[in-house]
């Protein structure tokens, strides 16, 4: 057998293995879609209970009688994403800053014990979230009696050990002759963090915003533990109303899962390009 072509002399190994990995590659993405696909088409059925689902992946009828049906279950269908929406956005916004300046901290500050307390970060990192759920509920609704309240939902969450840990690595990056030449302009220590360090690492906090954002959006134990009332539930946990003893309303809670879905698609959209500069930041020199 030839291992060159006769027109231009590529080996022929090298195209096969090539058109190996684009198949491989293409039906990972599709397998990645589908569930996406199928949430889409199944919302488009008749709000019917799940014993009348006929299940296609090609839809004979399209309709948008489950969305309608999604917004009527419940007065407050709208007040679950309202919620979701200030959840999410508090404790993107929170985490942004707190763990930007918890980053600059550790990475271009010198304190004592610097290097033991942030040990002890990542060494948190390493525990379980779901073992801090008994004491951070006793806590919280026992001590402070802040079930059914924001608070409740926004306060566990507003800076992660995991953000700190990506702000320190990048900004760890930035030469520290940039903030020697801000120094000898006058600037203080929170100047050069606002005026300095942010403008610089508007890559890894968009990363940080993204990444928090699609994880407190789709956090669904937490919200379930600190909420009672139907009206200070999220899009998430409110999602699980459709399903009952006996029956589920699958194509409304499809409705539901895809109009959740939305605001995480325009957030990664409008800041995709920080996003894939995040994930390439250090894979090429020079």
């Amino acid at each position: 057998m030839a291992l060159y072509s006769n027109h231009d002399g590529r080996p022929r190994v090298k195209t096969t293995r090539n058109a190996i990995i684009f198949i491989a590659l293409l039906l990972f993405a599709l397998a990645t879609i589908f569930p996406i696909y199928f949430m889409v088409i199944s919302s488009l059925g008749d709000p019917v209970e799940a014993g009348a689902v006929s299940y296609s992946i090609f839809p004979s009828k399209i309709t948008f009688a489950s969305y309608k049906y999604f917004f009527d279950f419940s007065e407050y269908s709208y007040r679950w994403i309202l919620n979701s929406l200030i959840v999410a956005t508090s404790v993107m916004v929170s985490n942004v800053i707190f763990a930007s300046m918890a980053g600059y901290a550790f990475s271009k500050l010198t304190f004592k014990g610097r290097g033991v307390l942030f040990a002890i970060l990542l060494v948190s990192m390493m525990i379980p979230y779901q073992v801090t759920q008994v004491p951070l509920y006793v806590l919280i609704v026992n001590v402070f009696s802040l079930q059914d309240t924001y608070t409740a939902l926004i306060a566990p969450s507003l800076v992660t050990v995991y953000n700190i840990f990506l702000a320190k690595q990048f900004m760890s990056s930035i030469p520290n002759e940039v903030l020697e030449s801000a120094k000898i302009e006058g600037a203080n220590q929170f100047q050069i963090y606002w005026r300095v360090i942010l403008p610089l690492s508007k890559t890894v906090l968009a990363v940080m915003a993204i990444l928090t954002f699609m994880d407190s959006w789709n956090t669904f134990f937490w919200p379930l533990l600190v909420t009672n009332s139907t009206e200070m539930q999220t899009i998430q946990v409110g999602l699980k109303n459709f399903r009952f003893a006996n029956t589920t309303y699958i194509a409304p809670m499809m409705a539901g899962a895809t109009i959740s879905a939305l605001p995480m698609f325009i957030l990664f959209f409008s800041l995709q390009r920080y996003f894939l500069e995040g994930v390439t930041v250090g894979a090429v020199k020079g």
